[in-house]
């Protein structure tokens, strides 16, 4: 039995079944890691012995009793979120030889339920980009097809998962960091809305949009993992207060007589696959058998999320990574001769060329005799979208789209072509600048074999009806 192709629920009725150990289930996903990330480059840091240790306790509290749905089970995360005494670079040189001494709630939440971290997965430094090709330590490649990316900026985290290495991973979603990579790699993965999951302990990228969420091999596992890591965070303000539902009941409640909009801007992108629209076009068609009630939508002002996105996050950059200069902690250059040049070099090589054009960027926007014309009028212009699925979701309980306009496209493509790269989250970023829901899931392959994602966007805290859709649509029509 290969024990890594397991998802949760599998692999957690294994564990209750005594069918295998904690420990043997481990082991396979290390021996996959050993065999694979070498060509993938899934991962950053492998932690064996730690893993090791707590699936050995692991199979002690399951032998006791203990049969919480994590209990035992092997993951991943994202290396830009702080993992307490495990190295955490964010992908980039400058937080080279960076070991946390504290880590994100999530991964609290996550640890408590028992399970078993195996390392930190690679991705876009900081999350600036879409198909990390921006890391560091160089692009992470798509299980797929190696010549393929695998997508950004959560990369690692959906190769990882799809290659088997891992059962899941956490990772972070800024603009679409979860959701592009899970339809470029093929698996399931889910932004929450803003405030559902605790942010702290991830580096922050643009604090008004950054979201943790899920990476995994199935919605049901989503499901699981939000039950675990939703809610309330005292050492995160912007988390809110509403219980978390039990989303793995939800899941069996029929989806007939369900609204679903189908927003027409979303097909009308020249960027657009014809395989892409082909296949998103006909799964939509198919959701009449079960029941569902297909509802022409639009959602007028999209066309100005990618614009208002690409002002809001670098400016948000500029100022949460002022932080990292080598001083404090870090990487710091020898090569200074006064404080300035340590800043100045220090950052320089620390970082890659799209995080200093992100930070040069929003320095701009947010400059005296600026701020007005650009972040202030992005922020307006916000609003505008924002009001937008706040009017669309009083006549539909969801909406559908594809994830991405493509499928994955080939490692160095794309990469002198800056806003070729950014309209790669023409689909996600409205969802992530209106703080809702999104998950994508895989519905089919292009004639080459490569995964095709379909987007399903919720109101605001409802993770629960985005969920029940994907998981009957995965069951049914997939």
């Amino acid at each position: 039995m290969s024990l890594h192709k397991l998802t949760i629920a599998q692999a957690a009725q294994g564990l209750r079944d005594n069918t295998f150990s904690s420990v043997e289930l481990t082991q396979s996903c290390l021996n996959r890691i050993e065999e694979r990330n070498d060509v993938i480059n899934a991962f950053l840091s492998v932690s064996s012995e730690y893993a090791l240790e707590r699936a050995a306790q692991a199979d002690e509290q399951i032998a006791a009793g203990n049969h919480q749905p994590l209990m035992g089970i092997p993951y991943a995360v994202k290396d830009a979120i702080c993992t307490k005494g495990i190295r955490s670079t964010g992908s980039a040189k400058i937080l080279d030889n960076y070991i946390p001494p504290y880590q994100a709630t999530v991964i609290d939440r996550i640890e408590q339920a028992g399970a078993v971290l195996v390392g930190k997965n690679n991705c876009d430094a900081f999350g600036h980009g879409a198909s990390n090709e921006n890391s560091m330590y160089g692009p992470v490649k798509n299980p797929h097809d190696e010549t393929k990316v695998a997508g950004g900026s959560s990369g690692g985290s959906a190769a990882a998962v799809a290659d088997h290495q891992v059962i899941f991973s956490i990772a972070e979603d800024t603009g679409g960091s979860i959701r592009f990579p899970a339809s470029l790699c093929g698996i399931a993965g889910l932004r929450p809305s803003y405030g559902r999951n605790s942010r702290y302990g991830c580096m922050p990228m643009a604090s008004s949009l950054d979201t943790v969420g899920p990476m995994a091999k199935s919605v049901e596992d989503i499901a699981f993992l939000m039950e675990v890591i939703a809610g309330k965070d005292p050492k995160d303000a912007t988390t809110v207060s509403d219980v978390v539902p039990q989303y793995t009941k939800e899941l069996a409640t029929p989806v007939s007589g369900m609204k679903v909009g189908v927003p027409k801007e979303y097909f009308e992108v020249d960027a657009m696959d014809d395989e892409v629209k082909a296949l998103v076009e006909e799964k939509i068609r198919s959701l009449t058998d079960l029941g569902i009630i297909i509802v022409p939508v639009s959602l007028p002002h999209t066309k100005y999320a990618i614009p208002v996105y690409y002002i809001v996050v670098p400016s948000e950059d500029s100022s949460n990574l002022a932080r990292i200069d080598g001083i404090r902690y870090g990487v710091q250059t020898t090569e200074a001769f006064s404080l300035y040049d340590t800043y100045a070099f220090t950052r320089s090589a620390g970082f890659p060329e799209e995080v200093k054009r992100r930070i040069m960027i929003g320095t701009y926007a947010l400059s005296a005799g600026y701020y007005d014309a650009y972040y202030r009028k992005a922020q307006k212009v916000r609003t505008r979208i924002m009001q937008d699925f706040t009017d669309v979701f009083s006549e539909v309980d969801a909406l559908i789209t594809p994830t991405s306009p493509f499928p994955a496209f080939g490692i160095g493509e794309k990469s002198d072509d800056v806003l070729a790269m950014y309209l790669a989250d023409v689909f996600m970023a409205p969802a992530a600048l209106a703080g809702i829901p999104g998950l994508s899931i895989p519905i089919g392959n292009t004639n080459a074999g490569l995964p095709v994602g379909m987007h399903i966007m919720g109101p605001r805290m409802g993770e629960g009806t985005v969920l029940r859709l994907g998981h009957h649509i995965e069951q049914h029509l997939v």
